[in-house]
């Protein structure tokens, strides 16, 4: 095998992080990037001309907004401010998913090392952000901790990224190895003398620079060679971001006069069935989307297998005594009585609470006419909005189910 060798700049799309103190504008900073798109964790951006996802309120909300991101490419720059508020919201799905009221309880650090794993996945999704062309941008709060060198004596301020007391040594290194630019924004002070002595000082000062490279008192890094000191100010970085990405396209096949190009085959799935054309998207579908062929193969086999192992009984028919027919129970309300976390997971995909109670009752948790809203609080977290992947998936598969002819 031959591997083909490449050589001088590639241009691609930008990893940033920016951190510094609550307040001095880095969510200001971040909407000068070109065309942003906000996913606000904190909601620090309504007095911001900017365009914005809904607030998440689970960590599986979170990742379903950066996956229709990646599909949509609505934007050219993606922003999660802050990444320490969806710090909070990973623990969270970490301490459901276990049955933990804490990331303490795990024990022995136990709970940090999951965190870990799952941060990392994280990155991991944003990475295919960067593939689709798009920038990405984390915003972070900067905290200032005690800090002593190894081979020295003493110890001395230092400001890192603010992701956690104990998280601080296993997250940070993960954020700040993942970006291109590591960007430290804070006030410029100078202590200044005020008597002859010069025993006595105040600070004096108030203007926002960020640094670019690291220093013993901050992290931070580029890989553009920027002055290590700039104003806090986007003109200072815009060079990086005004070049486009570069696509090379590929050639067509070119068809000779005696032969007849055959059409190339295509694959698309519509969130409940599988379709496969030689090239046009079915007319008669509705939020169809393209799909590569192993993708194709595995969703037709997952839906024959459930086919063959799942028996749906019918349903039972009405007392003949009874000439009224009765009528179909309605869905409870939602909005009012369900968890939002879990509400706005069902909104993005148009899940109904019969669909919840019917899956619920298959796997056996709860009867099938049990009310969403008289499920165990855990239950709620821990499992519906936990591992919504896995209900959702479920659900599909009903759908699926339900729609073969009888």
């Amino acid at each position: 095998m031959a591997f083909e060798i490449t050589g001088g700049k590639i241009q691609k799309a930008q990893k940033v992080v920016v951190y510094g103190p609550e307040g001095i504008g880095k969510s200001t900073f971040a909407s000068c990037f070109p065309h942003p798109l906000f996913i606000d964790t904190e909601g620090s951006t309504h007095n911001l001309d900017v365009s914005r996802l809904p607030r998440p309120t689970s960590w599986a909300m979170l990742g379903q907004e950066i996956a229709q991101v990646i599909v949509d490419k609505p934007c050219k720059t993606l922003v999660v401010d802050t990444v320490d508020w969806a710090e909070q919201l990973c623990l969270d799905y970490i301490c459901q998913n276990n049955g933990k009221k804490g990331i303490e309880d795990f024990g022995y650090g136990n709970g940090y090392v999951y965190e870990k794993e799952e941060f990392a996945r994280f990155l991991n999704k944003l990475e295919d952000v960067i593939s689709a062309g798009i920038n990405v941008v984390l915003t972070a709060h900067a905290q200032m901790r005690k800090f002593s060198q190894p081979d020295e004596i003493g110890e001395y301020d230092r400001w890192e990224l603010k992701l956690g007391k104990k998280t601080g040594s296993q997250i940070s290194p993960l954020v700040k190895e993942w970006g291109d630019l590591l960007l430290f924004a804070t006030y410029k002070t100078m202590a200044v003398a005020v008597d002859k002595d010069g025993t006595k000082f105040k600070a004096q000062g108030n203007s926002r620079v960020m640094y670019t490279n690291h220093h013993a008192c901050w992290d931070a890094k580029n890989r553009h060679g920027l002055p290590d000191e700039l104003p806090f100010d986007y003109s200072g970085i815009a060079h990086i971001f005004t070049a486009a990405p570069v696509t090379v396209p590929v050639a067509a096949p070119i068809a000779t006069p005696t032969e007849t190009p055959i059409p190339e085959k295509k694959y698309w799935f519509n969130g409940e069935k599988v379709f496969e054309t030689d090239g046009e998207m079915p007319k008669s579908e509705k939020a169809v989307f393209e799909i590569d062929k192993d993708k194709y193969t595995k969703l037709k086999q997952d839906i024959a297998e459930f086919e063959r192992t799942v028996t749906m009984s019918p349903p039972a028919e009405p007392p003949k005594s009874d000439p009224t027919p009765t009528a179909p129970p309605q869905d409870e309300p939602v909005i009012d009585e369900l968890p939002k976390a879990l509400t706005d997971l069902m909104a993005n995909d148009a899940v109904t609470v019969r669909e919840i109670q019917r899956v619920v009752g298959l796997k056996g948790y709860y009867p099938a006419d049990t009310p969403v809203s008289a499920y165990d609080p855990d239950f709620v977290n821990g499992v519906l909005v936990g591992a919504w992947t896995q209900v959702f998936g479920m659900i599909k598969q009903q759908r699926e189910l339900n729609s073969i002819p009888q």
